[in-house]
C-alpha cells in the first residue's frame, strides 16, 4: 500500500496576503463583518485568499502534506468552521469528500472545481493542475464574494484577472512544449499531473493497470509493474512524473530505476510546498517539466 510522506519544501517568499490571510483552522473569526471562506485545501485556499484580498478571511482545512484529503475525516473543530463559512471551496470529484459530507443538507454558497472544469468529458479529479479550470474557480469566487459583500465586488474581480493574467504564463510554457516537442513519452506514479501534462502535449504511457491500482490505493499487479519498470530500463520514456507525497516500495523502485538509466525524474505535490504560492507553484512544475523534456 502507498503511504503518505510528511515532506519538508523549500522555495521562494510568498505575497502578504498568502502569507496573512490563510489561516489555520480555527483562528477566523466573522467579528471584523467581512466574509468567511473555509477550502478544502491549501491550494484551493491559496487562490481564495489572493482573490479575497483584505476583504475577506480564508481558511484551508488541510495544509499538512502527511494529510491525505481522499481520506480525511472533519474534526469537530473543522465541522464548525465549515458550517459557519459564507463561502466554501473544494475540489470536488470524490478528492475531497469530507467536504461534500459536511456540507451535506446545507444551503452553503460553494464553488467546486471538478464542477468548474471545462472539459467535462475528462474525469481526473487533480484539477488543481489544470489553468483552464482554476481560471473559472477564479470567476466563481470572485463572483460569489461579490454577492456576499457588494461593496468590494470589484476589488474582488479586480485580483482575480490579476491572478488569471498571471497562469497565462504556466500555459505559455506548456504550449511551448506541445509545439516543439509534441508526443514526448513520459510516464507517472500516479495520475496527479494529468492536465499539465496533456497541456504539454506529451505521451503518457503509464499502463491501464498499473496506474488504476495506485489511484485505487492498492498493489499493482507484478505484471504491471514489470510492464511499467520496462518502460525505464528500456528507456522508453523521457521522463518520470514522481508525486513525492504518495510513496511506497514500488514507487521508490521506480524512481530509482529511472535514476539509474538516466531518465529525468519530475517532482509533483498534491499541496503547496511551503513558501510558495499557486502561481509560483505551477510555474515550478511547468518550468521544471520543461526542463525535463527539453
Amino acid at each position: 500500500m502507498r503511504t503518505r510522506i510528511a515532506m519538508k519544501f523549500t522555495g521562494i517568499a510568498v505575497g502578504v496576503a498568502t502569507a496573512m490571510a490563510l489561516t489555520a483552522c480555527g483562528n477566523t473569526s466573522n467579528d471584523s463583518g467581512k466574509p468567511k471562506v473555509v477550502a478544502s485545501t491549501n491550494v484551493w485556499g491559496d487562490i481564495a485568499t489572493t482573490i479575497a484580498g483584505p476583504d475577506a478571511t480564508v481558511t484551508a482545512i488541510i495544509s499538512d502534506p502527511a494529510a491525505d484529503p481522499h481520506s480525511h475525516e472533519t474534526s469537530a473543530v473543522e465541522s464548525a468552521e465549515i458550517s459557519g463559512a459564507d463561502l466554501v471551496v473544494y475540489n470536488g470529484g470524490g478528492y475531497d469528500e469530507f467536504i461534500e459530507k459536511a456540507i451535506s443538507g446545507q444551503h452553503k454558497r460553494t464553488v467546486d472545481a471538478f464542477d468548474s472544469r471545462t472539459d467535462k468529458s475528462d474525469e481526473n479529479e487533480h484539477v488543481f493542475y489544470d489553468m483552464s479550470t482554476v481560471t473559472t474557480v477564479a470567476d466563481r469566487i470572485a463572483a460569489a464574494l461579490g454577492e456576499i459583500a457588494p461593496d468590494a465586488a470589484n476589488a474582488f474581480t479586480e485580483r482575480a484577472n490579476i491572478f488569471k493574467s498571471q497562469l497565462a504564463d504556466v500555459t505559455a510554457i506548456a504550449s511551448k512544449l506541445a509545439a516543439e516537442h509534441p508526443k514526448t513519452p513520459v510516464l507517472q506514479t500516479e495520475p496527479l499531473a494529468h492536465y499539465l501534462l496533456a497541456a504539454a502535449g506529451t505521451d503518457d504511457l503509464t499502463p491501464h493497470e498499473f496506474q488504476e491500482a495506485i489511484e485505487q490505493e492498492t498493489d499493482p499487479a507484478p505484471a504491471a509493474v514489470a510492464a511499467t519498470q520496462d518502460l525505464l530500463t528500456g528507456k522508453k520514456v523521457r521522463a518520470l512524473i514522481y508525486n513525492v507525497q504518495t510513496q511506497d516500495k514500488i514507487t521508490k523502485d521506480l524512481r530509482g530505476i529511472a535514476q539509474s538509466s538516466g531518465t529525468s525524474v519530475v517532482e509533483v505535490t498534491e499541496t503547496l510546498p511551503n513558501g510558495v504560492n499557486y502561481v509560483q507553484w505551477q510555474t515550478n512544475n511547468a518550468q521544471a517539466l520543461a526542463a525535463a523534456l527539453s
